[in-house]
């Protein structure tokens, strides 16, 4: 959570690894914006404002509008075979209401269309923006309509994908991206979770 201290032999203890590897996370976090250190009192969680979290949304929508672009260009049958299979395995998901599966089922449709760009700047990017805003993607996923909703999108954008259709694949990747930052950022003013 926000402002959550990070100790980090505790949580060597709860990894079962030694406090190096931690340290080493740790540091690569704050690289990343996700972790603040505090001179003599250690690590912790950043905190995002509002203000944050529209900005990473808007780049994350340019990004992603992007990738699907490229995809639709330069993705493989192979490729197409995937991202329908894993739609049909979201769609399963929503039957077990298992968040985690939701969420792994989500990331390897994006992760299909990123790896098909062959673009690897543009694929660590966008993950780089993905670590920002992952407990806000946990909430829009909890949510039954959103998770419907998500379907669709993806059925949409994997349509455009397979037709080779660029700009419609760009414009679906985005107006997904937009609907989540939409729902993130009333969830987050209605609950005040920033």
């Amino acid at each position: 959570k926000s402002g959550q201290r990070l100790m980090e032999v505790q949580l060597a203890e709860q990894l079962g690894v030694s406090r190096t590897p931690v340290r080493e996370a740790i540091r690569k976090l704050e690289l990343e914006g996700l972790v603040v250190m505090l001179p003599r009192k250690g690590a912790y969680v950043a905190n995002m404002s509002l203000k944050d979290l529209i900005d990473v949304l808007e780049i994350r929508a340019s990004l992603e509008g992007l990738a699907a672009s490229l995809a639709a260009e330069r993705t493989t049958d192979e490729d197409i075979k995937k991202l329908e299979s894993i739609v049909e395995e979201f769609k399963d998901g929503i039957n077990e209401s298992n968040v985690e599966a939701l969420l792994r089922k989500d990331v390897e449709f994006h992760e299909c269309i990123f790896k098909s760009t062959n673009n690897k700047k543009l694929h660590q990017l966008i993950n780089s923006l993905w670590e920002q805003v992952y407990r806000f993607r946990v909430t829009y996923i909890s949510d039954y309509d959103s998770t419907v909703n998500i379907i669709e999108e993806h059925k949409m954008i994997l349509d455009a994908i397979k037709r080779r259709d660029s700009k419609l694949a760009k414009k679906y990747a985005m107006e997904h991206i937009q609907k989540a930052e939409n729902f993130m950022i009333e969830t987050t003013v209605n609950n005040k979770e920033l």
